[in-house]
């Protein structure tokens, strides 16, 4: 065997060994990420809640990653280095309102791509207080829930109207020659004419009108202009390709006055709680509820306190706001 093929097979079996250690070295530094997301347990897939506030915590042979599931119940741990991968591990779930939760799944390549679902159960309530007809009488009743909100609004209001007469002259039966402007068939000589209106600072024109009053009017053509709601500006152009004409431009000048809106919605009621969306305009959302028999508005405040029930928020991409509330233990939705 020759010497330059030795070097050749030794510098390819560098090269392999290369690779496997740096293989070797990514898989033992990479980071492992684990996503979920905590739901209440219940039968009835419209009452699995996502539970916020959840305290994770993921450990393994003196490892350890923490983390807590945000407003929608969503979860993420970042497992550092790759030791993680091939062994046993244990996730725990804390949480106040709710019985502890372990589970231990098993690490491999692929878990990071998993989605896990969690659903942890509530404590439950004193025998006493589930059987007594006594304690579902102290429950206070809410009843008749409805959301109200208010909105930024404009309004168009009429402050007049306006009318412009303007010329086009031009001399017909003259031939074009190529030389624009011409009639739309070429032959005749054109002119361009017409005015420019503005509405004012804050104003604009609705139902905007063009037409021709006077002159030979079928051989004219409006160019532009001719739109019934043009806004702040009026500009209209005419080609005329006979002799002079006469148009009116007419239209009533409008104000857009700001103000508010009351709106009200319903809340989905499933159980023990309630959820409802606003749009992104909404402001000052509050709930109307009956409570011992008296009509009394709740505001939700940025803080979302309310007296019977604990409520989170989640805002979505396009803004929009989703509302979710669990009663209290001393209250029931009637």
């Amino acid at each position: 065997m020759s010497g330059r093929r030795i070097a050749i097979w030794a510098a390819g079996a560098i090269v392999l060994c290369s690779v496997a250690v740096a293989f070797v070295f990514h898989q033992q530094n990479a980071t492992l990420t684990l996503s979920g997301v905590v739901l209440k347990q219940d039968p009835d897939p419209r009452k699995q809640l996502p539970i916020p506030g959840v305290k994770i915590a993921a450990t393994e042979d003196g490892r350890s990653a923490a983390g807590v599931s945000d407003s929608s119940g969503l979860f993420r741990l970042n497992l550092l280095h790759g030791g993680w991968r091939g062994q046993s591990m244990s996730l725990s779930f804390q949480h106040p309102g709710y019985q502890p939760l372990e589970v231990t799944p098993p690490l491999s390549s692929e878990i990071s791509g998993q989605l896990f679902i969690v659903r942890m159960r509530p404590h439950p309530a004193p025998a006493a207080a589930q059987n007594s007809p006594e304690a579902a009488i102290r429950e206070a009743a809410i009843q008749d829930v409805r959301v109200r909100y208010a909105e930024k609004t404009s309004s168009a209001v009429d402050v007049g109207s306006t009318a412009r007469m303007f010329e086009v002259p031009n001399i017909g039966n003259v031939p074009c020659a190529g030389h624009p402007p011409c009639s739309p068939d070429g032959k005749w000589k054109a002119a361009m004419g017409g005015v420019t209106l503005d509405a004012g600072q804050g104003q604009g024109f609705e139902h905007a009108r063009v037409s021709c009053i006077a002159g030979p009017c079928p051989f004219t053509r409006i160019e532009t202009g001719a739109s019934p709601h043009p806004g702040r500006i009026i500009t209209v152009r005419v080609r005329n390709w006979s002799d002079t004409v006469t148009f009116l431009v007419e239209a009533e000048v409008t104000r857009d006055l700001p103000g508010d809106a009351i709106r009200q919605a319903y809340p989905a009621i499933y159980g023990r709680s309630l959820s409802f969306t606003l749009p992104s305009s909404a402001e000052g959302p509050s709930i109307e509820a009956e409570l011992g028999g008296a009509d009394i508005v709740f505001p939700l405040g940025p803080a979302l306190q309310l007296s019977w029930a604990d409520c989170t928020l989640q805002v979505g991409t396009d803004q929009t706001k989703l509302y979710r509330c669990e009663l209290k233990p001393s209250y029931r939705f009637q």
